[in-house]
């Protein structure tokens, strides 16, 4: 968006187009463990709210939203570290920090949801920027946001065209759900089988009491009744047997160990010795197109890697025979306090990709498989970010901290079960983030084309 729109549009200033500007800056609420969930700066990212991980208590709200109330529909922006975040409110029962405004258009003039994508345009952006002030950290006053220009079509034209990005944010918002729900899905079962041998459990009571323990087992592992189970034997013989054969799987004891109780016959293990690889990436030699994709940590959030944050590596002036990243590897951002720890596996590669020093890579033996080592470190996320060692924002993860990480290393049979559990859950996933990244650069092309008025309207049916 250059500036340029059809001669039917207007240029308003963003005070006369707003029904409210609700600014909460100046004031710092008190925090509870729960309550009304706060919408901070820090966690408007990327065209969303994530989710809240601070509150304020619910007798608190009303003395405290004092300045006006947000609705469902509402635009947020942040104002400073960072500025120009932007998203939509879609639970009208939340509180405001300082560090954002929230926007509402005047329901003739301005459509929220068309907002929400103008304020994210370059056209926006770059006024954001060009009024804000602050040596270090950049910020814009709200006299000055209320100068910012906004383009306004027609208000059924901006309808459409929030309705035209809208529909693909949320195709976006809904693969991620559902790979939520899958991560989920994947981690419970982990956590049974292998963190709190719900199964082992089972069968250990079962004995105590005389009752069989492959069946007392399969209840664990199913969550069915035994009259469900006799069901599922008349119904589905199969999926009976096999459920048979899984839980015969699992020991019938416990017994001590460095990691206190484990199933009997399972190992401990340090990660050092079930791995091939860890260690960090390159130092990238960065190139503007060629070359290969080399990921840094802006890329892993919510264990998934984005690779439209990633840049590119001229591999011609310096080698990365050997240090490309497979399907499978774990990544680990090791640097900085609030990046160090998080992590992602390897669901899939867009092309040859390789790290950079603020990245480390873990890969598999063939002791496990890449599905429990994905798992088993998701289960040490929060460990892991808290294990970082330096001065504050020069935080470092050590290699050495992670090959020290013990981990519980089951039967063959059991691994191997594991794997074809997760591996089709993985894949499922993949396909997912793929699709989401298709859908983003549709919306990212699109954005610049609509604010501008260059694709006609009457040709957007079905461009989604």
């Amino acid at each position: 968006m250059n500036g340029s729109f059809p001669s039917h549009w207007q240029l308003l200033l963003l005070e006369e187009a707003m029904e409210a500007i609700i600014d909460y800056r100046g004031k710092t609420p008190i925090k509870s463990d729960s309550g009304v969930p706060l919408i901070t700066a820090k966690i408007v990212k990327n065209g969303r709210i994530e989710q809240p991980t601070e509150f304020i208590a619910d007798e608190l709200y009303d003395s405290w939203m004092v300045r006006g109330l947000p609705k469902q529909g509402d635009i947020v922006i942040t104002t400073e570290a960072p500025l120009g975040e932007v998203a939509q409110i879609e639970d009208s029962y939340v509180a405001l920090a300082q560090r954002i405004v929230t926007l509402r258009g005047k329901s003739d003039v301005l459509d929220n949801d068309y907002l929400l994508f103008l304020m994210q345009s370059e056209f926006v952006q770059n006024q954001l920027v060009a009024r804000a002030s602050g040596s270090t950290v950049l910020g814009i006053k709200q006299s000055e946001l209320r100068k910012i220009l906004l383009v306004a079509p027609p208000i059924d034209e901006q309808i459409k065209i929030g309705q035209t990005l809208k529909s693909i944010t949320t195709k976006i918002a809904l693969n991620r759900q559902i790979n939520q729900t899958l991560e989920a899905m994947a981690q419970a079962l982990f956590k049974s089988w292998f963190v709190d041998f719900e199964p082992v459990r089972a069968r250990i009571a079962a004995l105590e009491t005389g009752e069989d323990p492959t069946r007392a087992a399969m209840r664990a592992i199913s969550g069915k009744t035994d009259a469900e189970l006799g069901t599922l034997q008349t119904t589905d013989p199969d999926a009976y047997a096999q459920l048979e054969t899984t839980a015969s799987l699992f020991p019938d004891a416990l017994v001590d160990s460095e990691l206190g109780l484990v199933p009997e016959g399972w190992e401990v293990r340090e990660l050092s010795r079930v791995t091939t690889e860890i260690r960090r990436g390159i130092t990238p030699k960065y190139a503007i197109e060629g070359g290969v994709l080399v990921i840094n940590q802006k890329c892993i959030r919510n264990h998934a890697i984005n690779f439209s944050e990633a840049r590119r590596h001229d591999d011609k002036e310096r080698g990365i025979i050997g240090r490309e990243v497979a399907i499978g590897d774990v990544l680990i951002n090791s640097t900085g306090v609030g990046t160090l720890g998080r992590l992602a596996p390897v669901k899939y590669l867009p092309e040859r990709t390789v790290i950079d020093t603020h990245v480390t890579v873990v890969r598999a033996n063939h002791v496990i498989n890449y599905c429990y080592l994905a798992s088993f470190f998701l289960t040490k996320e929060s460990q892991i970010e808290s294990s970082g060692a330096g001065s504050t924002g020069q935080t470092e993860l050590r290699r050495q901290v992670l090959e020290d990480l013990k981990l519980i290393i089951p039967s063959k049979e059991l691994l191997e079960l594991y794997e074809t559990q997760y591996k089709p859950i993985l894949k499922l996933m993949a396909k997912n983030e793929q699709e989401q990244i298709i859908s983003a650069t549709l919306r990212d092309t699109l954005l610049p084309k609509l604010l501008s008025g260059e694709i006609d309207l009457s040709k957007l049916e079905g461009i989604c």
